[in-house]
């Protein structure tokens, strides 16, 4: 099996499961046992799913704006978590492909599995939340329209990203295309490196 075909259903299933409740503070469940790739790719799809849905609420125009302070700390926490989960995830397959011989041209890619895999998971939210405006019964017929070709433009997005991470990692096993862990390095969430938290005026 591919491994973007695996992916994808782990991350339509987490998506599925998060709708279940539909609510940011619900305990996330553990299908895979831990430490497993399929537990690394759920738990970074349930980090998105939560962001995604806190996303929605803080651009409440009701908001209260201390509610929405703390949604905005909550935001930059998962944003951080998120990070990590990738970098965490680049890391496992940075030690599949440890051993691999790299042939004399082998290049590096734009970006990392990882971060490859980062989007195909926000796809799946896309076209959880695209698919549901299609549906809407309160919608106009336009509205259902206008989303049904959104939707199939995702989808075909889908297909393309997962032909082009499994391209990816075909490479790699190769020795075609080699691959480094950049860490991210945000600069804003760390108290030595962000002139509001350390001080500087």
């Amino acid at each position: 099996m591919k491994f973007t075909k695996k992916a994808n259903e782990i991350f339509d299933l987490c998506v599925a499961d998060y709708h279940k409740t539909d609510d940011v503070d619900a305990a996330a469940p553990h299908p895979f046992e831990e430490g497993t790739l399929e537990a690394i790719l759920y738990a970074k799809c349930r980090i998105d799913a939560v962001q995604w849905h806190l996303e929605d609420i803080i651009r409440d125009p009701e908001i209260d704006p201390v509610g929405a302070l703390a949604l905005k700390r909550r935001i930059d926490a998962s944003n951080q978590d998120r990070t990590d989960m990738v970098e965490e995830l680049d890391s496992w397959f940075r030690d599949k492909y440890k051993d691999v011989k790299m042939l004399p041209d082998a290049t590096i890619n734009t970006e990392s599995p990882a971060w490859a895999i980062d989007r195909l998971s926000i796809l799946a939210l896309k076209l959880w939340h695209m698919r549901e405006q299609t549906m809407r019964a309160d919608a106009s017929e336009e509205h259902l329209a206008t989303c049904r070709g959104k939707l199939a433009v995702l989808e075909e997005q889908r297909r393309d990203l997962s032909s082009a991470i499994d391209t990816l990692l075909d490479d790699m096993a190769a020795g075609r295309k080699y691959m480094k862990v950049y860490r991210q390095m945000k600069m804003y969430n760390d108290p030595a490196t962000n002139p509001i938290l350390y001080g500087k005026k």
